[in-house]
């Protein structure tokens, strides 16, 4: 679907460039006729945040304006002590699983939601960054192209008339800097609704199976894990203790693997750089998402809605496409890890470890905390039979090797599997192991 002016290079034509037609003036003339103060809007974006920079305040009360709709729980005595007791059980479970050392486990180790979105919130912003970065380029590109070499004076003489604007000399940077910062409060705003709404459903600072936090540390979410649970017929100890396996694998992974975090961060930035800005579908689509109600620049919760609806999502260009390609094989081999692991952690200890996995496929394919914060920001959407299949392979993998031979792998990015080797644990182990006679290779 094609995205609110955001689309990607077309790699079949090069020489191709975005609509840039009619003057600067005539551009913003649509949007004052859509009873847009532009002067209000740059005085209100400016406080916002900066170009290819992201507005941490606006993505925390965003956040925290969705969780209090929802309602959250104190963390009691009796919170705090159950959780403790399923960590540590957890914990000497894992050390028979996987090669990677234990973590300290902490004292406060149970969070409120609130808690959550504050100890995970600039992580959030490091991920995101890259889109605001490729899409405040995109815009600076087709308005430098736009404005050509227009002096201050004919930039004012262009929006002369307009709603908010009268006779003024407007420096191009201005112009290029309030476009910057309007890209960059749609993002925060977005993904401050996101993040919200995951504070609501997550059961710990990993349950993401993204990196997070500065430093990696394992933690639940106790009226999260109530909610999980519910409905089940579960023991509540078995449900705390599963949960609690699942995060303190991803942590051992995230703190073994230290560059996860730059990997995912350089897939959502190589995505960014692919896309290109068109002004007549920006225009066309700004006047439908205002005729509809659905966007509102005196509101910036509607934007938030204009994102989820899609009116910002960029068609995808083939780098793009691989960038999502790789980005997607990560996250369902970090999933499909922390998902063998936990089998093998649990073994018959859980009676109820079957129906506890099809809770969790269940709910990762329909609710997944990953799913929504990729598919609200860049479209991507991470299959679960990826995550299905990154977990056979893994445990595969363990039948063939051992645990410090798997867990190796994470060791450097270039020795994880590609997509095209899930499917054969046995030939990707070959492909890394050297024989004992290289006299065949002479």
């Amino acid at each position: 679907m094609a995205g609110f002016g955001f689309t990607p290079e077309d790699p079949s034509d090069p020489e191709k460039k975005p609509d840039s037609s009619g003057s600067f003036g005539d551009f913003f003339q649509q949007f004052s006729n859509l009873g847009i103060n532009l002067q209000a809007v740059m005085a209100a974006l400016s406080g916002k945040s900066t170009p290819a920079n992201l507005s941490r305040e606006l993505i925390r009360d965003i956040s925290r304006k969705f969780l209090a709709a929802h309602g959250e729980l104190p963390i009691t005595v009796a919170d705090l002590e159950a959780t403790k007791r399923v960590m540590n059980i957890a914990d000497l479970w894992l050390n028979e699983a996987t090669a990677f050392p234990a973590l300290p486990l902490l004292e406060n180790c149970a969070l409120s939601r609130r808690e959550w979105i504050d100890s995970t919130l600039l992580g959030w912003e490091e991920l995101a960054l890259p889109l605001v970065e490729g899409m405040s380029e995109a815009m600076s590109t087709i308005f430098n192209e736009a404005l050509g070499d227009a002096t201050e004076a004919e930039l004012g003489e262009q929006l002369r008339g307009l709603t908010g604007f009268g006779p003024a000399n407007i420096p191009k940077s201005a112009v290029l800097a309030m476009m910057g910062t309007f890209v960059s409060s749609l993002i925060s705003s977005q993904l401050g609704q996101t993040i919200g709404n995951l504070a609501t459903t997550v059961t710990g600072a990993n349950d993401v199976a993204l990196p997070l936090t500065g430093e990696i540390k394992a933690q639940l979410i106790p009226q999260n894990l109530a909610n999980w649970g519910s409905g089940l017929d579960i023991d509540a100890n078995e449900v705390g203790i599963y949960l609690a396996l699942r995060e303190l694998a991803a942590a051992r992974l995230f703190a073994a693997a230290p560059w996860l975090r730059q990997q995912i961060k350089a897939a959502i930035a190589s995505y960014g750089k692919g896309i290109r800005i068109d002004i007549t579908a920006i225009t066309e689509q700004a006047q439908q998402a205002f005729d509809s109600g659905q966007l509102d620049f005196n509101n910036p919760e509607s934007m938030t809605f204009a994102l989820s609806g899609g009116l910002f999502t960029p068609e995808e260009s083939e780098t793009q496409r691989a960038a999502l390609s790789n980005l997607e094989n990560i996250l369902a081999l970090i999933e499909g890890w922390i998902d063998a692991v936990v089998i093998e952690a649990a073994g018959a200890r859980l009676p109820a470890l079957t129906r506890l996995r099809e809770a969790q496929q269940r709910r990762r394919a329909t609710n997944s905390p990953t799913q929504q914060l990729f598919a609200s920001l860049i479209g991507l959407e991470v299959s679960p039979r990826k995550a299905r299949e990154a977990s056979k392979f893994w445990q595969d993998f363990l039948s063939l090797s051992d645990q410090k031979t798997r867990d190796e792998i994470w060791s450097e990015s270039f020795l994880i599997p590609s997509p095209e080797q899930l499917g054969d644990a046995a030939s990707f182990l070959r492909s890394r192991t050297i024989p004992d006679d290289l006299s065949g290779l002479i």
